[in-house]
């Protein structure tokens, strides 16, 4: 079972460039569909949100440290996000943890929060 996760989100569309980020997101669930066919990654999903002043979605991909450390060397992966990047405003990639992974950061910052002196 996946313990790390890389969500890839955005804020919005470069006006006048909707057609191109259109085919981009098709290029890049492809890939993705691909990826965990081949065992590459465990699995994604996408979220689209309904409007607001923030996020207008992201894809959640679940994997290894292992996995998603060679996807993010993987040349396609880093092509389809350059071409996100022109195509959509506020492009961020993030790592996180799932899982089993919450344990041990939680576990983590447990053993921190024992060493730090409370404030009453």
């Amino acid at each position: 079972m996946a313990d790390r996760m890389l969500c890839i989100s955005w804020t919005g569309t470069v006006a006048g460039r909707e057609e191109r980020g259109l085919e981009v997101f098709n290029e890049a669930i492809g890939l993705y569909g691909r990826m965990q066919q081949e065992g590459r990654i465990e699995s994604f999903d996408v979220s689209l949100m309904m409007p607001n002043a923030g996020i207008d979605g992201f894809i959640r991909i679940l994997g290894s440290a292992q996995q998603l450390a060679a996807i993010r060397e993987d040349a396609e992966f880093m092509r389809i996000t350059v071409d996100a990047g022109l195509s959509v405003e506020g492009l961020c990639l993030t790592d996180g943890f799932t899982n089993e992974g919450i344990a041990q950061q939680m576990a983590l910052y447990q053993e921190a929060v024992s060493r730090t002196p409370q404030m009453a």
